[in-house]
Order: C-alpha cells, then structure tokens, then sequence
C-alpha cells in the first residue's frame, strides 16, 4: 500500500479542512514582517499559500508541489497576481539559490523520503538572514480524529500498526524536528505546538473522508475488503465520544519549527 496524493477534493475532505485551522496559528507564530517573498514547498491545494496572502502581506509567494493534481486545484482557487504555482519536491525546488526571504512547509515534511536533503534544498533557496519554518502533525500524540482510527484499526488488525502516522514517523517530535534543523546548520531554532478544534458534525462526516484513500489512514481504510472495513467503521461507531447531538467534538495538534539561515 502507497501513500496517494491525486485527489485534492479527497484531501480537502479528510484533511484540508484542519490544515486550513492550523495554518493562521502557525503564520502568527511565525511573525514575519510585510513585503517578504515566500516559499511554499508542497503547497497541495493552496490551503497555507491562501494564508500567506491573507495575513501576512507579502511581495510574491512562489507555492511548489509534485502533484499535478493539487497544483490544479491550488490555480483554480487562487488567482493573486502576487502567486505562481510550480511542480516540484523537496529534492528539486524550481528556485534560484536565496530566491526567497521564508519558506515555508506545511503537513508536509515527514513524507518527504530524504529529508535532509530537502532541508538543504530549502535552506538553498533562502536569502541570508532568511527563515525556515515548518509544521507537521503530532501523530503519536494529539490528533484524535486519526488516533481514533488508528487504535481501531491495530485493534482489528495488529499488522496495521506499521502503517499507522504515529509510528511511521517519528520527525513527527519536538524534539527530532529540531534536531533535524540543527543538522542543517540553522540558527536560533524553536519549537512550538499548534492546537486546533476539530469537530465533525455526525458519524457520516467523521467517516466518510476515509473512503477516499487519499492520505495514509484513508489509503488504509480502502485496502480493506467489504468486511474488514465494516468491522473498523462498527469498532468506531462503539469508540468515539459523541454528544447528544451526534457530534463528535475532537481536537488536534501540530508541532512547529523555525530557524534562521545564516552564512558562514
């Protein structure tokens, strides 16, 4: 089973949605000044680029990412002049050498297979004095709606254990993400957590994004047979802490990180 990325109406279903929550912590973390020219490496639809634009007035952001269909939706629902929108990885990012002042990445960095490299890629395209900054998901900790699914998944299926975010990826840490900044030669590195709400209004809306196999979890729930998956969505049905109303009420974190580049 392989990781897919080529529905950004899937994504935006599953995922998207919260990334949108996350990104406005994030970029207030962040504090850049105005007038900066970003980079969004592995932009997907466009949901932290639309950020960008909204809150911190930049001269131009330049948004990468392999998969054409996410580019797709990204142009289609972004038309600032101040936007480009380009196909490229963390390995090859289609930028001059200090192109830009910040780059960014979002939910993006533990898929990226070598991602040392793309550190080293991103810190190219960097001005001197320039930042890099990113976030990922706490997936062995704190986003429950994932957690949930997961422990119901290795509970039915111990060998799902492997492919569950948590244990796959373990940059996923405070700790390990500034490790890897430090490795990279980076300045003035910290760390902070990104907590959001993420409520969903019935069962239904919980469960019906896993069926569309974009993403890990989804991608898992759709390598199930007709009966396999039924046993997972009965096993949630029993788990999730629902309201009354059958809202399922959850919350989720993300780890930032940032540093400064600055030459030798």
């Amino acid at each position: 089973m392989q990781d897919k990325w080529t529905d950004g109406d899937g994504y935006e279903m599953y995922v998207g949605r919260w990334s949108r929550k996350t990104g406005p912590g994030f970029l207030s973390w962040l504090d850049a000044p105005p007038g900066l020219k970003w980079l969004d490496l592995g932009c997907g639809t466009g949901a932290l680029t639309a950020q960008i634009l909204e809150t911190s007035q930049p001269q131009s952001v330049l948004g990468v990412e392999p998969s054409g269909g996410f580019l797709a939706l990204a142009r289609d629902r972004i038309g600032d002049s101040r936007v480009r929108f380009l196909q490229g990885s963390g390995e090859s990012i289609p930028v001059d050498d200090g192109a830009v002042d910040c780059a960014v990445s979002g939910l993006v960095l533990n898929f990226i297979p070598n991602q040392e490299r793309a550190l080293a890629e991103t810190i190219r395209c960097v001005a001197d004095g320039g930042t890099i900054a990113a976030y990922v998901w706490d997936y062995a900790g704190h986003v429950q709606f994932m957690r949930y699914f997961w422990d119901a998944a290795v509970s039915l299926d111990p060998s799902a254990t492997a492919k569950d975010e948590g244990v796959r990826f373990p940059i996923c840490r405070p700790d390990a993400l500034e490790a890897l900044f430090a490795s990279a030669g980076l300045r003035d590195i910290t760390t902070a957590p990104i907590d959001i709400v993420t409520p969903f209004a019935d069962f239904d809306d919980y469960w019906t994004p896993f069926l569309s196999g974009m993403a890990p979890a989804p991608g898992y729930c759709v390598s199930l047979d007709e009966n396999q998956r039924e046993a997972l969505r009965t096993r949630l049905v029993d788990t999730l802490p629902t309201d009354p109303d059958g809202r399922i009420l959850l919350a989720a974190r993300a780890w930032a990180v940032r540093g400064t580049r600055l030459a030798a």
